[in-house]
């Protein structure tokens, strides 16, 4: 994979270096890399982690004024040392994650049951589809794609695996719920298996309550979500801070992007940012 093959449009991108109130001198830190298409117009000192080895890569060909890291965003306490003056979460895949085959994430294209953003770990898709009970995967369904039909779901895949291709799991899936609902469950059940190899979600949960005690005084929390499970733990995580006396929340309600953006970007749609600034 070529740098210029990671390519990904970044989100809402005006309102958050806004939000972030950028200083000359300052240091931020933004935890979901990717290709730097955030990072590049933080014109300051960034600190840039991503889980993907390949976006890393492509991070360092094309910005020379980042420290780029490839970790999980969870351990952020442990690669930064000093508080920092704004601290960047983009939750969302890049496009070139989705849109590569081979990372598995594409419901467009057939590739291997992977899923996996950084691609040293062993746990994959696969390995969960094919080695779980029944009963422990309908959990990750329900509990991470809020499927209701996931007994179904899951009975199906017991019942014919194994397999390893992300067509074949959107086959059984499509098969096992009725015709009206077979879309959005395809989408559910690829999203709840890319939760649960990552562990998102209660990464996510770490990495909140870490970033607000490495912000200096005036420092900026930004955060991008793109479903309602990962929004849900930043709306929660802020109010929490703000009771707490740590965070004025700055957004009362989530931005979300224009219908110009969403026109030109619609991976725009689903996102939803929500900013604080520590007391």
């Amino acid at each position: 994979m070529f740098a210029k093959d990671y390519q990904h449009i970044p989100v809402l991108l005006k309102e958050s270096i806004a939000f972030l109130n950028v200083k000359p001198k300052g240091t931020y830190v933004d935890c979901n890399l990717g290709s730097g298409g955030h990072a590049e117009k933080i014109k300051a000192k960034v600190i840039g982690i991503d889980m993907d080895q390949e976006a890393i890569n492509s991070a360092k060909a094309r910005l020379k004024n980042i420290a780029c890291v490839h970790d999980n965003f969870r351990n952020i306490k442990k690669i930064v040392k000093e508080p920092v003056d704004g601290i960047l979460f983009d939750l969302g895949l890049s496009s070139y994650q989705i849109d590569e085959a081979s990372r598995g994430f594409s419901l467009q294209n057939d590739g291997p049951l992977d899923m996996r953003m950084d691609k040293t770990q062993k746990l994959t898709a696969a390995h969960i589809i094919n080695n779980l009970k029944q009963e422990e995967m309908e959990k990750i369904f329900k509990e991470f794609g809020e499927e209701r039909f996931s007994h179904r779901i899951a009975k199906a895949i017991i019942n014919k695996r194994p397999f390893y291709s992300t067509f074949e799991l959107k086959e059984i899936v499509e098969k096992a719920i009725p015709t009206w609902k077979k879309r959005e469950s395809v989408t559910r059940i690829f999203q709840s298996l890319r939760i649960a190899v990552n562990q998102e979600l209660a990464s996510l949960e770490i990495a909140l309550k870490d970033a607000i005690t490495l912000l200096k005084p005036g420092g900026r929390l930004v955060v991008l979500s793109y479903h309602s499970l990962e929004d849900r733990i930043v709306k929660h995580t802020l109010r929490q801070a703000k009771q707490a006396g740590r965070l004025n929340i700055l957004t009362k309600k989530p931005i979300m992007a224009s219908e110009e953006e969403i026109a030109s970007n619609p991976r725009a749609r689903s996102a939803k940012l929500r900013a604080a600034e520590f007391k």
